[in-house]
């Protein structure tokens, strides 16, 4: 390494030192919009009422039945002209992130949202984050198992609650490892828990587990969540 290049490296360190330290304090002192900063608002909790949670409840049941249902072809013209009718219906009222309610029901399972697999909050304290969960078809990868690219999502919002319990700042994952242990099952009431097993300045170290109900570990993941500094994407 030449002298050039060491100094270099001495003043990146220098710099990444500094802005760790003015880590330390509240961010938003520092940057006003920091919550928003990485597409991380603060979202209020929302109260659509009934009628979204039975329309969720739905479009869950839609989602295991358009990988697991075999009908005629007049049914498959049928179900795609009620689809379009409901893309129709709910086309005009399309909101940007944060304003409809997808995500923003706890009280929901994946708090009322699609994308996360139908989970419910049991335990949401700075010493772990504990969900129960129950994956359907249309999680299934192949054999009645749960597919192995989805566990990394369930486990990935894990990591995003243990941040959130803990109470540190925005953090983006750095990292996320998966070992799998045993075939994750559908209909089965599944337990996830996650905790921060250490932090060091701006990193937080979480892990999580997976089990079923006799207490079998079916897959565990660490990862690595990095909070973001002022300005950061």
């Amino acid at each position: 390494m030449t002298a050039d290049e060491r100094s270099r490296e001495e003043q990146m360190t220098a710099d990444e030192r500094s802005r760790d330290e003015q880590m330390t304090d509240d961010p938003r002192t520092l940057d006003p919009d920091y919550d928003s900063h990485g597409g991380f608002p603060n979202f209020e909790p929302a109260t659509p009422g009934p009628g979204f949670g039975r329309f969720l409840t739905a479009m869950r049941r839609a989602q295991d039945l358009a990988v697991s249902a075999n009908p005629d072809a007049g049914t498959w013209d049928r179900a795609a002209d009620l689809a379009e009718s409901l893309v129709d219906l709910l086309a005009p009222a399309d909101a940007a992130e944060g304003v409809g309610p997808a995500n923003r029901v706890p009280s929901l399972p994946g708090a009322g949202s699609l994308l996360m697999p139908p989970y419910r909050v049991a335990e949401f304290t700075a010493d772990g984050v504990e969900l129960q969960v129950q994956f359907s078809r249309f999680s299934v990868g192949g054999n009645h198992a749960v597919h192995g690219g989805v566990l990394p999502l369930l486990f990935d919002s894990v990591f995003g609650m243990v941040i959130h319990a803990t109470g540190r700042p925005i953090s983006r994952t750095a990292f996320l490892h998966v070992d799998y242990r045993k075939v994750t099952p559908i209909d089965t009431v599944l337990t996830a828990r996650g905790w921060l097993r250490e932090a060091q300045g701006r990193k937080a170290f979480v892990n999580a587990e997976l089990r079923n109900p006799d207490g079998d570990l079916l897959a565990e993941a660490n990862g690595l969540m990095i909070r973001l500094l002022p300005g950061q994407p």
